[in-house]
């Protein structure tokens, strides 16, 4: 390989990453699986493959202009914070300007029309609310306001559920998607607040009311197992509504090894336990939604 080609490799790489962190996609990808799980769970005949794949599609891209716009408008806080001073808007690989803004807003126009044109109205309107929530809510009415903002903040993923609950069952989404829809928003502030505990001086610095910021480390770990416990609660639901036994024992493990972890961080409030943690958040989700899915299909 000659160092031409392996100039033009780490150029195409560079621009994968920068797609990638502009967009937020490890997050948008984690919301189309949740989608993903809303469309197994609901009860009804399921979409063809290629309207299923189309609609989470339509999820990922409208959770991608959000996470977009996010970053157009907090490009002040971001050059605060040492997990955020890299993000393109910061460093100016992208120009902040107004026709980011046309694109971000015409892409998550586009990904609701989508989701109206593959599935009906109800799954466009969970699309584009989970997009409105994160957005507009959390990014500019309550994140630089109270430190309750990522609470209200859970429910972009709550819509995701929904919206793909609603593909399959537009008039009535069904018990165990709602379920879903609970233990989404229930997961957000223990696994948004345990990060913030690992990073309380960023936002400090930045003068976000992050709820760590606000109360300390130790009231903050505190806050994150009294969510923990009543995620892992309202998780064991589904399997008494609707789902089987394959949901209801990795609901049981998962929950309990998150609840364990949150344990260490009360007790051992610092960057290292709440990192374990935030990453404990990460597999209980996966195995959840995992597991949600497969008990939709192998136990139907």
């Amino acid at each position: 390989m000659n160092a031409t080609t392996t100039h033009d490799a780490t150029r195409r790489q560079s621009r994968v990453a920068l797609f990638f962190d502009l967009f937020k996609l490890r997050i948008g990808l984690v919301i189309g699986f949740t989608a993903l799980a809303g469309l197994a769970v609901a009860p009804g005949p399921m979409p063809s493959a290629w309207r299923m794949a189309l609609l989470v599609f339509a999820v990922v891209a409208s959770s991608a202009a959000a996470g977009a716009f996010n970053q157009y408008v907090e490009r002040d806080i971001d050059e605060r914070m040492a997990r955020t001073r890299r993000r393109p808007f910061v460093t100016g690989r992208l120009v902040h300007s107004r026709r980011w803004l046309a694109l971000i807003v015409l892409m998550c126009a586009a990904s609701v029309a989508l989701a109206a044109f593959v599935a009906n109205a109800m799954a466009a309107l969970y699309t584009f609310l989970g997009a409105f929530v994160y957005g507009v809510v959390y990014t500019v009415w309550l994140k630089r306001r109270t430190p309750m903002n990522i609470v209200v903040g859970g429910l972009a993923g709550s819509f995701a559920v929904l919206a793909g609950a609603a593909a399959v069952t537009p008039g009535g989404l069904g018990a165990v998607p709602l379920w879903l829809a609970v233990v989404l928003f229930l997961w957000t502030p223990p696994h948004f607040w345990s990060l913030a505990i690992a990073c309380r001086g960023d936002y400090e610095a930045a003068g976000v009311p992050m709820l760590p910021a606000v109360v300390g480390d130790v009231r903050a770990a505190r806050a994150v197992l009294v969510g923990t416990v009543l995620l892992v609660a309202a998780s064991i639901v589904p399997a008494r509504v609707g789902l089987s036994w394959i949901y209801g024992i990795t609901a049981a493990a998962s929950g309990a090894y998150f609840l364990w972890k949150s344990v260490l961080l009360v007790r051992d409030p610092c960057r290292k336990t709440a990192m374990a943690n935030f990453h404990a958040s990460l597999v209980q989700l996966t195995l959840l939604l995992s597991a949600a899915i497969a008990d939709a299909l192998l136990v139907a």
